[in-house]
């Protein structure tokens, strides 16, 4: 047994629910905080990784907040049911969409109806491909609510009546939403000012202008045989840029021929040019 108090995660601000929540912090958030409202049948699996290292760290300094809301208690009956057979037969159960729509109305409490400010997102293998652009938006906007889905999916319905936007994390499938929200969660909170420290680091690394990230290299100057490339040594400015700029050309015309594409579009480039990359 200890009398030391648990280390905090967060701060979160009082709103009307059906179960009471116990706050992560005793003191609220910074007002205007980028907010996250998760609805989960698991609320235990969070913050998770989110609260650690500079995620945690920013959370716990109210840069951004986490809530989440337990679809559990919205259920029907003595056992508070939340799904149901699927219509048409089938395998598996399927959330019910009377019970998801009252957890995505406590969630709205407080929110904008501007959706450009506030996104509502179902996590969704059939969803749009999850990308930095999509991550850039969301942190300029004030914050999002995350639908973590069970079993086979979401009641259709509930997901056409409310507008909500489906995102996948990959072309795979995972037995619930709650990691792919931490991942989504985490790739855009690192974007909101101040979390990371040093702004800058975000602008430079893979996807901010549509490459993969050049190789990156610390002491030892030689290891295993193996050296850091002489121009990163050089203290040339220019010659270290364009050796850089090169690098990540060349790793995203190998590697992502999709992303390669895309650039070379964008910049009025040949994607099959035969030029030294």
């Amino acid at each position: 047994m200890t009398d030391e108090k648990p280390k905090s995660h967060g701060r979160l601000s009082i709103s009307a629910s059906v179960k009471p929540r116990e706050l992560m912090s005793d003191t609220p958030r910074i007002k205007g905080a980028w907010t996250a409202k998760i609805i989960t049948l698991f609320p235990e699996a969070f913050p998770g990784t989110l609260g650690l290292s500079l995620t945690g760290k920013a959370l716990d300094m109210g840069l951004w907040a986490l809530e989440t809301i337990d679809l559990r208690p919205f259920g029907d009956g003595r056992h508070k049911n939340v799904d149901d057979n699927p219509s048409g037969g089938g395998a598996g159960m399927v959330l019910r969409a009377d019970i998801v729509g009252k957890a995505l109305d406590e969630a709205a409490i407080g929110t904008p109806p501007d959706r450009a400010k506030w996104p509502v997102v179902y996590l969704s293998p059939r969803g749009k491909p999850f990308d930095q652009a999509t991550a850039r938006r969301w942190a300029e906007g004030d914050g999002l609510t995350l639908l973590c889905g069970r079993f086979e999916g979401v009641d259709e319905r509930v997901l056409q009546h409310f507008g909500i936007e489906e995102v996948s994390l990959g072309d795979f499938v995972l037995t619930g939403g709650e990691i792919a929200a931490q991942a989504l969660i985490d790739a855009t909170v690192r974007l909101i000012p101040r979390v990371l420290g040093n702004q800058a680091s975000t602008e430079e690394e893979s996807f901010s202008d549509g490459l993969l990230e050049h190789p990156q290299y610390t002491r030892p100057t030689l290891w295993e045989g193996r050296a850091i490339p002489e121009v990163l040594l050089s203290g040339h400015h220019a010659k270290i840029a364009d050796w850089r700029r090169g690098m990540a050309e060349r790793l995203t015309k190998e590697r992502r021929p999709d992303l390669w594409r895309a650039y070379c579009a964008k910049a009025g480039r040949d994607p099959d040019e035969d030029r030294e990359l």
